[in-house]
């Protein structure tokens, strides 16, 4: 039998910046929906040309990786499907009954969120987590807090488990979790004992995490998303009649 062998040929510059950039995609180092360093600043950092870069990042887009905005810059794109989120989420604003299963989505995918960011969170992803809780405690005292840091205090516990697939998979369906924040919040502002009740759920889910305690952190974060589960059910319930 012939064994046929293949001359080793030398990588190209560009498929070294694709593999390394590749790399940190899927440790999570690099994140859904993070900006990489522009063209030329890549360049200084991989001590290479522009062109190579600009190529790298070219078999990156086709791959279906990066992302260029103009004017913006060339972002990270989520490892799964980006086109489901847009038709799922003009779907879901304004159905009580899609809400309602959404919320039953977020208490499996985030209660093991809370979990895993316990056990693994860095001091510094605390701290961050801390931050946006203090924002929500500030904005509380003038009657509420939006629905972009209730997003952003869930979204730092996912980054938190340093899980890559978790990581993604909620970034593409985040828009959805906005919405059923954004119409919880509205419902629960309409009852002023609501918010401390809420206020006090975020804390003891940070305080759960902080104290890297998985499985309180885990409970709690399904105790408050049975909460809004329980919202969005009582929601269908008035829809329906």
């Amino acid at each position: 039998m012939t064994i046929v062998f293949k001359q080793i040929r030398p990588k190209k510059i560009s498929e070294e910046i694709v593999e390394q950039i590749r790399e940190l995609i899927s440790k999570g180092e690099l994140k859904p929906g993070q900006r990489i360093p522009s063209e030329r600043d890549l360049a200084t950092l991989l001590g290479v040309s522009r062109p190579s870069v600009r190529e790298a990042i070219m078999v990156l887009e086709a791959m279906g990786l990066l992302e260029s905005r103009q004017g913006g810059g060339t972002f990270v794109r989520s490892l799964t499907e980006t086109e489901l989120a847009s038709p799922l989420t003009s779907m879901v604003e304004k159905n009580p009954r899609l809400l309602r299963s959404l919320a039953e989505v977020r208490m499996g995918l985030e209660s093991w969120s809370a979990y895993l960011a316990a056990s693994r969170a860095t001091d510094e992803e605390i701290e961050e987590l801390g931050r946006y809780y203090k924002e929500m405690e500030r904005q509380a005292a003038s009657g509420g807090w939006d629905a972009d840091v209730d997003a952003q205090f869930h979204y730092a516990i996912t980054t938190a488990t340093h899980n890559t697939l978790q990581l993604h998979v909620l970034n593409t369906i985040h828009g959805l979790f906005h919405t059923t924040i954004q119409v919880a919040l509205t419902e629960f502002y309409r009852k002023e004992h609501y918010l401390d009740r809420l206020l006090a759920q975020h804390r003891e889910i940070y305080q759960a995490i902080a104290n890297r305690d998985p499985e309180t952190a885990r409970q709690k974060m399904l105790d408050h998303l049975a909460m809004v589960e329980e919202k969005m059910a009582q929601i269908l319930k008035e829809e329906e009649g």
